[in-house]
């Protein structure tokens, strides 16, 4: 094994604090990998990593290594792709929650696939937060306002959002027309994977009459929390809970589009409407020059921008 394939095999072991999970990742034996640091170490004449029967983490000089080698293996990958014909090769692993995937992400890639044929794409779906390092999670694809984090966020997409419920729940609650009318009411609860708390219905208001043209208003938001008999995290769960008649919801528009179009679901407060959900690609600073994960990027922006 040359220098940059056992650097590339480092630095998995590291992310995945693991030399069996490496070795299934780059679908060596296991020994193949345990001889390939043992040669790092003996070249490099230091420790890289701390083992025990049950961890594997990195010592200092093997934390300040694995940063060298991320610099090194993406400058590589950078010069390749300087010829007109270089691509972008090897494996990718994006993590996506499902409904962006299977509305927005599945349906183009055979056309990323056919342009780019020598990466090999991984994908798996989540709401929760990811730690994308320890999973060797290159980047992930995720809904709604971003906390402070450490990681690199480019917004590739607004999308619209509608506050609607079933009719069975309007015939027994009543359909509010302003937002000082959900008193009363009740929702589903989305909880925050970030904070764990309940996330409040929005609406923009305005001091002046909703008939006027949206260009003379100054709008404003008015947070609004209603008690929850269900509280879920996933996005299938929430919507199948507002077809039921469990509460008020407000989700991205594409999502319950068919229910609109038949009838299942309702959409109420239409001159309130909620501020856009905005969707953030987001990586660690270490892939921040990564070919795969820059042109991935780039892609998704497409995507969103013509959907």
């Amino acid at each position: 094994m040359d220098r940059i394939d056992a650097m590339r095999v480092f630095i998995r072991v590291v992310e995945q604090r693991s030399f069996t999970q490496t070795a299934q990742d780059l679908n060596l034996p296991r020994s193949t990998v345990t001889d390939a640091i043992k040669q790092l170490e003996k070249r490099l004449n230091v420790r890289l990593l701390q083992r025990t029967t049950r961890h594997v983490s990195p010592t200092l000089d093997g934390e300040a290594y694995y940063q060298r080698c991320l610099q090194i293996i993406a400058d590589i990958e950078d010069a390749e792709m300087a010829f007109a014909d270089a691509k972008p090769r090897g494996l990718l692993r994006i993590d996506v929650q499902g409904t962006l995937a299977r509305h927005f992400v599945l349906p183009q890639l055979p056309d990323f696939i056919a342009q780019y044929p020598d990466i090999e794409l991984f994908i798996s779906e989540g709401d929760r937060l990811v730690d994308l390092i320890r999973e060797g999670i290159d980047g992930v694809l995720r809904v709604g306002t971003l906390q402070d984090s450490d990681m690199v966020a480019r917004r590739v997409a607004l999308l619209p959002q509608v506050t609607c419920a079933a009719p069975r729940y309007l015939q027994h609650y009543g359909t509010p027309c302003t937002p000082h009318e959900l008193a009363g009411h009740r929702m589903v609860g989305f909880r925050s994977s970030a904070s764990g708390g309940l996330m409040p219905l929005e609406f923009a208001v305005s001091p002046t009459p909703p008939r006027l043209s949206p260009d003379c208003q100054k709008t404003s938001i008015q947070a609004v929390k209603l008690p929850a008999v269900l509280s879920v995290s996933g996005a299938e769960s929430f919507v199948a809970a507002a077809r039921l008649g469990l509460g008020i919801v407000q989700v991205p528009r594409y999502h319950v589009e068919p229910d609109l179009y038949a009838g299942t679901l309702i959409e109420v407060l239409p001159e309130y409407t909620p501020p856009p959900m905005p969707v953030s690609f987001l990586y660690p600073h270490n892939r921040q020059l990564s070919p795969r994960v820059r042109i991935f990027s780039d892609w998704l922006r497409q995507i969103f921008r013509t959907a």
